[in-house]
């Protein structure tokens, strides 16, 4: 007799299980597209706040023996947390802010007269620059660092049996619930959004120009209307200073009255301390462009288009834009920079000019006694 050694071989399904799973890990791990990662910059929240409740008081007498008659030692329930906007410099954008925010709830009170825990404060950081209005007012402005503003009061703790102890009543059986907390709703608006605004038609090439000075990663595509929410992009320099340039949603004609894009987001560029006018220097007479987004920034708001500003001759690259260029200049007061977005070509002078501009709105701020927006 010898013994046989079977090689029995896995059961078909293991194989087959092992293969699924690699499949969900695999899809599970899938790498997202660009315009999945691309954080919009939001300069304006809806958010409901509701401070804490507070703790009941407690009920209870004391005893111990010998002591049986030892009276009321029920303490007071904690009060209800508060939740409290702060401003933090390092918060550059609202889209961080959730839609709903409550505190924390305050503890029971407890017997031997020991008082309920207050609830923990709910603090939400938001930019330097938000303002909160109510029903249409105003009713915080945040412009300081560490700033803060109670957006929800907490609710007051009820009262312990032994806060009733009188010498009319020695023995009360009365505590009362803890309050609610206040309940608001609140509309958060950044007054300030970025140091430069990017303004020009559809497909003029701002998102392109974003993504070439800085690391922002606007969608581009060959469509109008391709952005639809403002970019916010960090120009670096040398020297640790940081210039901030906002890619804003192509304007139309008309936009004043609330046309394509409307209003929303010439209030973007309201904000913005100085402007870059991206004009395509391919289109037949591309002045006709700078007039007429102009005219629609002093629609808008008298006296915004006379902000500092540079005119950028965008697609240079083009031999229809090397004939437009000196037609633009001869017909254009502003200082005209052609660029090529596509393929770099004279980026050094708006960066350059761009630093310019900004150092011009820092001594102006300096001088009115006023710090300038840092980023």
């Amino acid at each position: 007799w010898k013994p046989v050694l079977l090689l029995l071989s896995p059961p078909a399904f293991s194989t087959t299980c092992a293969r699924c799973a690699k499949d969900r890990r695999l899809r599970q791990k899938r790498a997202f597209t660009e315009r999945q990662l691309t954080r919009y910059f939001v300069d304006h929240r809806k958010v409901r706040v509701v401070g804490g409740r507070g703790g009941a008081g407690g009920h209870s007498f004391y005893s111990e023996p010998r002591k049986i008659f030892g009276g009321p030692d029920g303490g007071n329930g904690g009060d209800g947390g508060h939740v409290i906007l702060k401003a933090d410099q390092q918060t550059k954008s609202l889209s961080s802010v959730l839609p709903f925010y409550q505190g924390f709830h305050g503890e029971r009170g407890g017997n031997k007269n020991c008082y309920g825990a207050n609830g923990a404060y709910v603090y939400v950081k938001v930019p330097v620059g938000t303002l909160v209005k109510e029903d249409g007012e105003v009713v915080a402005d945040l412009t300081e660092h560490g700033e803060e503003y109670v957006a929800a009061y907490g609710g007051a703790g009820g009262k312990g049996n032994r806060f009733f102890l009188s010498n009319e009543n020695r023995s009360p059986t009365l505590f009362t619930p803890g309050e609610p907390g206040q309940e608001r709703v609140l509309h958060l608006e950044l007054k300030t959004t970025a140091h430069a605004g990017l303004v020009g038609f559809p497909n003029a090439g701002k998102s392109s120009l974003l993504r070439a000075i800085s690391r922002a990663k606007p969608a581009v595509a060959a469509y109008p209307f391709t952005t639809l929410n403002p970019h916010v992009g960090i120009v670096h320099y040398q020297d640790y200073e940081q210039v901030a340039v906002a890619d804003i949603p192509g304007l139309i004609k008309g936009a004043h009255q609330n046309r394509g894009l409307g209003v929303t987001f010439l209030k973007h560029i309201e904000r913005c301390r100085f402007l870059l006018y991206v004009v395509d220097l391919s289109v037949p007479q591309p002045w006709t462009q700078l007039q007429d987004l102009k005219y629609e920034l002093e629609q808008f708001d008298r006296g915004l288009s006379e902000r500092p500003c540079v005119v950028i001759g965008n697609k240079i690259d083009l031999a229809e834009s090397r004939i437009n260029l000196p037609l633009l200049r001869e017909r254009v007061a502003e200082r005209v920079i052609a660029l090529s977005a596509l393929t770099g070509d004279n980026l050094e002078e708006l960066l350059g000019h761009l630093r310019e501009l900004y150092d011009t709105y820092v001594k102006t701020e300096q001088s009115r006694g006023q710090s300038p927006v840092k980023w």
